[in-house]
């Protein structure tokens, strides 16, 4: 029997005092509030008294760190897996509000439903589909959490949904240490239901790409 839901988990806030577009940047760790949000979005997986038989997250330090609550609380062994990090992005490194009042940088928004500045998210919805395939028929049963990022979160949602992947990233319903949920009928992935279990008012939430 396969896994009965899948919940994608975005991590919490970053210590990022610069404010950067930190991206697959290492060293970019969780901030004392960013371990709290991780350990209430645990809580709340915890509250809908299902067990949790699988947990992924990506190989960056900020999702391995918001993995730990879950690992803790459901006495898991994290598996990391590169198929569902944060995408690329040319801007990484940098104030994107800095970055884009330079002339010479607007050849990367050329094709924004690419999008030209990164990862296409045609690619981010084929490996994140593929871990989520994995895993679901990978798991005996129970439940799998996956820990990862918004990018690879909100493409997810819009590509279950059936949605074009091109959008705003300013508009995305994905609030640090969110949790979306997935079940899989057949072939075919929907979204069941979101949970923003966090505190999350006053965060830095400026280095997602």
């Amino acid at each position: 029997m396969p896994a009965e839901r899948l919940h994608l988990v975005r991590h919490g806030e970053v210590h990022n005092p610069t404010r950067v577009l930190y991206g697959r940047l290492p060293n970019y760790r969780l901030s004392d509030a960013g371990r709290q949000m991780a350990r209430a979005a645990a809580e709340y997986v915890a509250t809908l008294g299902r067990p949790v038989t699988a947990l992924r997250c990506s190989p960056l330090e900020r999702t391995q760190e918001s993995a730990a609550p879950f690992a803790e609380r459901f006495d898991l062994e994290p598996v990391l897996d590169e198929r569902i990090i944060e995408p690329t992005n040319v801007f990484e490194g940098r104030q994107m509000k800095r970055a884009l009042m330079d002339p010479r940088n607007w050849w990367h928004l050329r094709q924004p439903s690419l999008p030209s500045w990164g990862e296409p998210y045609e690619s981010i919805a084929a490996r994140m589909l593929e871990a989520m395939d994995e895993a679901w028929h990978g798991a005996e049963s129970g439940d799998v959490v996956f820990v990862s990022h918004q990018a690879p979160i909100w493409i997810t949602h819009l590509r279950v949904a059936g949605l074009p992947l091109r959008h705003d990233p300013r508009t995305r319903r994905c609030d640090l240490s969110s949790v979306t949920s997935f079940e899989r009928v057949g072939d075919v992935w929907r979204e069941v239901a979101y949970a923003a279990p966090a505190v999350t008012g006053g965060a830095v939430d400026v280095g997602a790409v």
